[in-house]
């Protein structure tokens, strides 16, 4: 993956290139893409395993305003945010253009069915497949059969997997080596914007770098934690870093 620009941000190798540079049909070995957050961040410091899963991705997206905000305080970077809605977007334009397949694990069939309707008239080329999973906080060794089986026999270019983190980054890295599939996203609430189950918030919050404060206000009971508890920790880790880089320059 050296043909990408990456940078290092605290123990993470952030891809940092357009997605325009990336194209899935010259994928030679397995390909596992996941983004980093300021949640995502601070729960894979509370969890080793995680924040092992989070390192060895392939390819690490800065999805967040808090990262690109990270990379300009510590690296005097100015980077763009890149969100699993971008990915998504990019590969199914890919997908579409060569007539490709890709396969949705995870949320609701009413959210998969929703994804299915609006991918037929929106990339009509692409062969779709999906499942539902069983809501638990667990699967056991016949929910991952069954799952790894239905998708190994549609065999996708493409798979989308949908099941929050860090629930679906594990559950990828545990699994991917009986997974035949060239790409694996693990993109999360991707699969309820795009079935329109939920709202992303429009163009203009997003340039604004303020995609997170409107959802906050629509799902306050559901993101609280994330933004307005999470957010001032991952501040504190950002600057307590930027001190130890002070110090070392300064004793240099």
């Amino acid at each position: 993956m050296n043909r990408y620009e990456t940078l290092k941000l605290f123990d993470y190798s952030i891809y940092i290139s357009s997605l325009d540079r990336f194209d899935y049909t010259e994928q030679t070995q397995k390909c596992i893409i996941n983004t980093l957050n300021q949640y995502s961040y601070i729960i894979a410091e509370k969890d080793e395993y995680f924040k092992k899963v989070l390192v060895e991705s392939d390819l690490l997206l800065p999805d967040g305003i808090g990262i690109v905000g990270a990379t300009k305080i510590l690296k005097g970077r100015k980077i763009k945010k890149i969100a699993g809605a971008d990915l998504h977007k990019h590969l199914l334009e890919q997908l579409n253009a060569v007539a490709g397949s890709c396969f949705y694990l995870g949320s609701s069939q009413e959210t998969l069915d929703g994804i299915k309707k609006r991918l037929a008239i929106e990339y009509p080329a692409i062969r779709v497949g999906v499942y539902s999973p069983p809501f638990k906080k667990q699967f056991n060794d016949d929910d991952n059969d069954r799952m790894i089986n239905d998708i190994n026999d549609f065999n996708p270019d493409v798979l989308f997997v949908g099941m929050t983190a860090p629930k679906q980054e594990k559950w990828v890295y545990a699994h991917k080596h009986r997974l035949n599939v060239k790409v694996i996203c693990s993109i999360g609430a991707v699969f309820d914007f795009y079935s329109e189950t939920v709202r992303r918030p429009g163009k203009f919050w997003i340039n604004m770098g303020l995609e997170w404060f409107i959802r906050l206000v629509r799902e306050p009971i559901h993101l609280w934690k994330r933004y307005i508890l999470y957010g001032p920790v991952f501040i504190y880790h950002v600057y307590k870093e930027k001190l130890l880089i002070v110090l070392n320059k300064n004793s240099n």
